[in-house]
């Protein structure tokens, strides 16, 4: 193997003629202000917290693209990304990944490495144990921007560039003068596991294609709990004909254990590692197999590889390729991609604020543009709830990926602002998926059509009735929809015994009481109003759960008794409640506020007890038991000042969250972004609004970051916010006028804000 330790001038030459199509400095686009590194970190150490940090991931995709070139540092476990930026080593570039979630995560399918030298049939291990095609990188070089992904692999000298549209990946791999260079792909490879079973064929001598089957038995989501079942298949040409080329097939049995604590044990390993190589066949189909082309190189050789997925068919595969990628080379792939975030970013237009505040918001909203993922072929064809073959008849777009517990807070309150298609979509995916199943209720967290049961709640609830409050109601069967609302809260609800007893109590029951309030005002819209009033008496679930005694939420055992009260009180973890503590889940009755804050002990107690929450928060804002940003279910407390007329406190909180949880760095993000609420949560506080309880259209308003903000809106309309003499010592608003008309509220409703118009915000330094 060659090992050098410099770039030569012709792969600086051609990464910075990308770097300049994809990137221009002298004016300054979104897209430019794009950093894909931000919370690109899995590191427990540095969160100070077992959740890791943001666990997004810095390669390149298309806004709601369905794949995503990134590297890939780490086979599995709790980091669903397949990266983290403190890794040395890279073990190759997958087609497909997930963005910044807990749990065990899935997708990283068909992995793609150029190497020189011995051909070796697994990735090995970071720390050496185990040898393998893996290669250091140099972190000096390693670049990243919307759209756009560059690593040189040190071990070979070799530098591979990324791009992507929204169903092709792009690769270009610039060789060092070998006589055994080589480009493989890894076909087992999941992140979490693996897949359970592949197939490849080579079609002529520049093209091959294949699937890669991945089940819950390989692990993946959850490691299996999860449920994830799908198959990407591929149609991939390579510009470097296949004069040499094979395969190899590692001795695994079908039927024996294969979650990631049995595919990353040394017996597994060294079998993969002593897998058969086949060079006497076209096709190959097996349980752990891999495909390999070699070819001598020239020095400062460019080899591209353009790879189209499918989750219908091989055939869809191949239009996908033919729709996206046939005619299209590397450099018009990467400028096409960066044109499309800069059309997608160019949503929001902000001013003011420093140069890294503007780095951060447009990375948050690129972030936001991930999820909900398109999971259509160019034909219109999908695979729907039961895993048949559906024509799409276009009234929406079949989208995946709804991390519904984290995304209905933030992340899909503001697509009703930018994207209401996207949102409407969502709808349609879950609805269909509802039906096609034959479940009739709505999954929480969906991925590739799977009920993963992840998290807890009835989240798409609230999607729904937020989207048809605001008046988003194409794409999608109301009616249809409402009855498998009710559907899923009688299976998942309060009604047995009036809350929902057990070891999550807390959460469940504050979720399934708020969920429940949304199905009543749904039904009130559709006019079924009879129905209604019992949902209304549902939703006050939450005052079941409330000690008048300890002046607290507490769980309850199923026989009414509560749980013992510990020695921290409410600032014990996982005491009732799912990955936080009863002080922080205590606040959400959103649907509530009167009655919550009269069981409280009134206005001026809550008052009190909020600010304590806030005055003891730690100032860097990582993992902790008081207002715990990392973390979902506090993330509208913020906005309950407003509610009580406190809007004040309210400007000063955010703007702090803003400046003190966001930063621009790897470890940008004090908690996982969660496909999307993280960052949403961001765009909106720092743009001076967000919804306090979704189903209600009031959207709360805040201290702004920036001092103007225009929103380009649906046909041709805008929103405009004017933060006159904004600055990091004039945060509080002295004055609001909408269009012209001083607001006695410091709100709007979801109509106002979309029908267009100014807000003028006169900001001083004085509470």
């Amino acid at each position: 193997m060659h090992i050098r330790h410099f770039i030569s001038l012709l792969a600086i030459v051609s990464l910075i003629g990308c770097q300049i199509s994809c990137s221009n400095k002298e004016v300054q686009t979104p897209a430019d202000y794009v950093n894909p590194f931000i919370g690109a970190s899995t590191n427990v150490d540095a969160a100070g917290a077992y959740h890791g940090l943001g666990k997004t991931f810095p390669g390149a995709t298309t806004p709601f693209g369905m794949v995503q070139v990134s590297p890939q540092t780490i086979t599995g476990g709790d980091n669903g990304s397949g990266y983290s930026y403190e890794h040395q080593t890279i073990e190759g570039f997958s087609m497909t990944q997930m963005s910044g979630i807990g749990w065990n995560g899935d997708m990283g399918n068909l992995t793609i490495m150029p190497t020189v030298g011995e051909l070796k049939t697994i990735a090995g291990r970071e720390d050496g144990s185990l040898d393998g095609w893996r290669s250091h990188y140099d972190k000096k070089t390693e670049t990243a921007k919307a759209g756009y992904y560059a690593a040189t692999l040190t071990d070979y000298n070799i530098r591979v560039e990324a791009t992507a549209t929204s169903r092709c990946g792009f690769l270009r791999m610039t060789f060092p003068e070998d006589t055994l260079s080589r480009i493989q792909m890894d076909l087992a490879r999941r992140v979490g596991g693996t897949a359970s079973r592949e197939y490849v064929r080579v079609v002529n001598d520049t093209t091959i294609e294949g699937w890669t089957e991945c089940l819950p038995e390989g692990g993946g989501w959850g490691n299996s709990e999860g449920h994830a079942r799908y198959t990407v298949y591929f149609h991939a040409r390579l510009s470097q004909p296949m004069t040499s080329y094979g395969f190899w097939s590692a001795d695994i049995r079908a039927d024996e254990p294969r979650l990631l604590e049995n595919v990353t044990s040394d017996d597994y390993q060294k079998r993969v590692a002593q897998a058969h190589i086949l060079r006497d066949t076209t096709e190959l189909e097996g349980t752990h197999i891999g495909f390999f082309t070699e070819f001598p190189t020239t020095e400062n050789q460019q080899v591209e590889m353009r790879v189209a997925i499918s989750y219908v068919d091989i055939d869809g595969a191949r239009r996908n390729f033919e729709e996206e990628a046939a005619n299209l080379t590397f450099d018009g792939a990467c400028s096409a991609a960066k044109e499309k975030w800069n059309d997608a970013l160019s949503c929001i237009e902000v001013e003011g604020g420093t140069d890294d505040e503007r780095t951060i918001f447009y990375t948050a909203l690129y972030h936001t543009m991930i999820d909900p993922r398109i999971h259509q072929d160019v034909d219109g064809r999908y695979r729907g709830g039961d895993y048949e073959i559906y024509q799409n008849d276009g009234t929406f777009t079949k989208r995946t990926v709804f991390s519904g517990w984290d995304v209905f807070r933030s992340q899909m309150p503001l697509q009703t602002i930018i994207n209401p298609t996207v949102v409407t979509d969502m709808l349609g995916s879950l609805t269909t998926m509802a039906q096609q199943s034959g479940r009739a209720y709505f999954e929480r967290w969906e991925l590739l059509n799977a009920y993963s049961g992840c998290m807890l709640g009835n989240p798409a609830l609230s999607v729904l009735t937020d989207a048809y409050a605001k008046g988003l109601r194409s794409g999608y069967d109301a009616e249809k929809a409402y009855q498998y609302a009710k559907n899923t809260s009688a299976r998942f609800g309060n009604d047995s015994l009036g809350y929902t007893p057990g070891g999550l109590s807390i959460s469940y029951t504050l979720e399934y009481a708020y969920t429940d309030w949304c199905i009543a005002q749904l039904a009130h819209m559709l006019g079924h109003d009879d129905e209604a009033a019992s949902y209304e008496q549902k939703a006050q679930a939450w005052r079941n759960l409330f000690d008048s005694e300890k002046g607290w939420f507490r769980p309850r055992r199923a026989d009414g008794t509560w749980e013992p009260w510990p020695e921290e009180g409410r600032l014990r973890e996982w005491y009732g409640c799912i990955e936080c503590n009863p002080y922080q889940q205590g606040w959400f009755v959103p649907h509530d506020v009167d009655g919550m804050v009269e069981m409280m002990g009134g206005r001026e107690r809550v008052l009190a007890d909020l600010d304590s929450l806030f005055a003891n928060t730690p100032e860097n804002m990582l993992w902790n038991v008081y207002y715990n940003h990392a973390n979902e279910p506090v993330h509208l407390i913020p906005f309950l000042y407003n509610r009580l007329g406190e809007a004040k406190r309210t400007q000063q909180v955010t703007r702090q969250i803003c400046k003190k949880a966001y930063h621009n760095g790897v470890e940008g993000l004090v908690g996982n972004e969660d496909v999307g609420q993280m960052s949403a949560w961001y765009v909106l506080a720092a743009i001076g609004m967000h919804q306090y309880c979704p189903g209600d259209t009031r959207f709360e308003l805040t201290s702004p970051v920036f001092r103007r903000v225009k929103i380009r809106l649906p046909e041709g309309r805008f929103f405009e916010i004017e933060a006159q003499d904004n600055d990091d010592d004039h945060i509080f608003i002295q004055e609001a006028v909408y269009n012209d008309q001083p607001l006695q509220e410091y709100c709007l409703d979801y109509a106002d804000i979309m029908k267009g118009g100014k807000l003028r915000l006169k900001m001083t330094k004085q509470k």
